[in-house]
């Protein structure tokens, strides 16, 4: 029988299967062996055990479109990003290495700013300037309000998005009104195993029906909120291909293989002088370059104040 994992704890992948029902299933030991770890969103093939208790084995993990890491999905469409747009103030820094993680894995991000209802007209063009300039889908709602959800809803209809941000943004609130019955299911699934609720420490995966019809289905999987995150990969020789505004301006500097930090007549530096690129995007780039190269960065160029 074959399914999709929409959540995992403790050693037990859950387990839909066309229904819909859900399946308790423990993995086989060949998958340790293999070194391959089940995730939500994985299609799985699992023989069932005890159909009363719908308990089963996984015993395959079908072929994956994609994998990320963090957070731990497989098989998605596109990353929704939310930040607010104050309270908290956004990290620019951490919003940067979740954009560039997302582009080592070609997933489309859509970068959501919440708290609309409470932001100046300033501090959302701030943002705007920073990151839409520079090819990556932006929107601006108030989950409190239901300002800018129908926009969203547009973008999620028909595909499988994963929802990611840092704690306190809302991104529990806007969960909810995606899926109403989202917090009924996170219970019952932690009454069965005996744990309290908890909607932010793992990852699930969830129907949003609203947006579902006979001919597509969309699902939204709810992940855990993070506060740091570490890039695998990028070196300070690659990190400028994750900065896609740069690349109009690399012409104009007189170095070849500039690193645009501390070369004279650099053509991002200028093109940032002038306005053309974001000061608060280069000013982050500085930061990570720092951080690779093994110096102590200024955090406090990364960060709204």
């Amino acid at each position: 029988m074959q399914g999709r994992i929409v959540k995992g704890i403790a050693g037990f992948y859950y387990v839909e299967v066309k229904g819909p029902l859900v399946y308790e299933c423990k993995a086989k030991g060949i998958f340790r062996k293999d070194g391959i770890k089940p995730i939500v969103g994985d299609n799985v093939e699992i023989e069932i055990i005890d159909e009363d208790q719908r308990q089963g084995n996984l015993v395959k993990i079908l072929p994956r479109t994609n994998t990320l890491i963090r957070p731990p999905v497989a098989n998605v469409d596109q990353a929704v990003i939310l930040f607010a747009i104050v309270k908290p103030n956004p990290n620019y820094n951490l919003l940067d290495k979740f954009l560039i993680t997302m582009r080592q894995a070609s997933l489309p991000v859509i970068i959501c700013f919440n708290k609309q209802d409470i932001a100046t007209g300033e501090e959302q063009q701030e943002l705007y300037d920073a990151y839409e300039k520079c090819g990556y889908q932006v929107l601006f709602i108030s989950v409190k309000e239901e300002r800018g959800l129908d926009e969203l809803k547009t973008l999620l209809k028909g595909k499988t998005s994963t929802l990611a941000g840092p704690s306190g943004v809302g991104k529990s609130s806007l969960l909810n009104k995606l899926v109403p019955d989202a917090s009924m299911q996170t219970g019952e699934l932690s009454k069965k195993i005996d744990r309290g609720k908890n909607t932010t420490r793992h990852s699930e995966l969830f129907l949003v029906k609203e947006l579902t019809d006979d001919e597509e289905e969309t699902f939204i999987i709810d992940t855990p909120g993070f506060t740091s995150l570490e890039l695998r990969d990028v070196n300070t020789d690659s990190l400028m291909n994750y900065y896609p505004e740069f690349v109009e301006y690399e012409p104009e500097c007189r170095f070849g293989g500039c690193s645009h930090i501390a070369e004279p007549d650099c053509g991002v530096k200028n093109a940032v002088k002038e306005g053309k690129v974001s000061k608060v995007r280069y000013d982050n780039y500085k930061v990570i370059y720092s951080e690779l190269k093994g110096m102590r960065p200024d955090y406090s160029k990364g960060k709204k104040r």
